[in-house]
């Protein structure tokens, strides 16, 4: 029989989706200044306030349950409000925070090999560790940073996106690199702000890595942008780069590209995608979009 083990793990929400005027926040917390999730539009520089998220009452709590045995192929982590009744980490839980914060679901801790993902199919969308031909995925080498998503938000597979190289979005939710000290846990839900964007093109599809840090994080008021991620991380940027360039090569796949001229792209370039496909996913989610396989529960 799976053995289930519950842990909490942090903010959540049960909800419908709208479009909202303002970010949620917690019931004994201050609300926010509503200045820093705009709109960014490169060619006329004018932004527009215009969040999507979902309207629910707020919970402070939420927990994670583990089904199964880690490195198999039953092992999952549900997410649990308070209440108990499951909720989905893509969809349920809020993206927005306020203030230029953003909730980040770790997928992946840092120093650790094995592929563990939402299961974007399944419902609730658990966390459980990838596959290929049956078995379970590793990566060849530990990533070195906690890896996971940006909740609320999808790269549309029908969307050519003329700023790299008419790539297509990879229908999974928005990668995030967390370039902090501490080691995050499987389903741990950490308060980001991102720093950077990084275009990755993985045969032929767009899969962008925000890269941020948690706002917990010793440094992370001496970093607010790109340049300030190559004074204070040396050589952070570069090495991210590499990492997702080159972990599929030892399988005997060609590297990865990078489009936006293989650099990385500023904060507020990492805050246009993370807009965007926010707004994507609303549509997904209020169906206007078609799901095909995705699960939307």
């Amino acid at each position: 029989m799976a053995t289930a083990r519950v842990m909490s793990a942090a903010t959540s929400t049960t909800a419908s989706c709208l479009l909202l005027k303002r970010p949620f926040v917690s019931l004994n917390q201050k609300a926010p200044t509503f200045n820093n999730h705009l709109r960014f539009n490169t060619t006329t520089k004018r932004v527009s306030k215009r969040l999507f998220s979902c309207k629910s009452i707020y919970n402070p709590d939420v927990q994670i349950k583990e089904e199964g045995q880690p490195e198999t192929l039953d092992y999952r982590v549900y997410f649990l409000d308070n209440s108990g009744k499951k909720v989905s980490p893509w969809h349920d839980i809020p993206l927005h925070l306020g203030d230029g914060a953003f909730n980040f679901v770790v997928e992946i801790p840092k120093e650790s090999s094995a592929k563990m993902e939402v299961a974007t199919d399944e419902q609730f969308t658990p966390i459980k560790q990838d596959t290929k031909k049956g078995k379970l995925r590793y990566y060849p080498y530990n990533i070195n940073w906690n890896y996971g998503l940006l909740p609320q938000t999808w790269e549309d597979p029908s969307f050519a996106n003329a700023e790299v190289e008419e790539a297509l979005g990879d229908n999974d939710p928005v990668d995030v690199v967390e370039i902090g000290e501490r080691r995050g846990k499987i389903g741990e839900i950490l308060k980001v702000k991102p720093l950077a964007a990084l275009a990755m093109i993985d045969e032929g599809e767009l899969d962008w890595k925000i890269v941020a840090i948690s706002l917990d994080d010793p440094r992370a008021s001496l970093v607010n942008d790109v340049d300030d991620v190559e004074k204070h991380f040396p050589g952070t940027l570069t090495a991210i780069r590499d990492w997702f360039r080159d972990y599929k090569i030892p399988d005997g796949k060609p590297a990865n590209r990078f489009g936006l001229g293989n650099k990385a792209a500023s904060k507020d370039y990492a805050l246009k995608v993370i807009t965007e496909t926010n707004e994507s996913w609303a549509k997904l989610v209020k169906r206007s979009i078609p799901a095909g396989e995705l699960s939307l529960v």
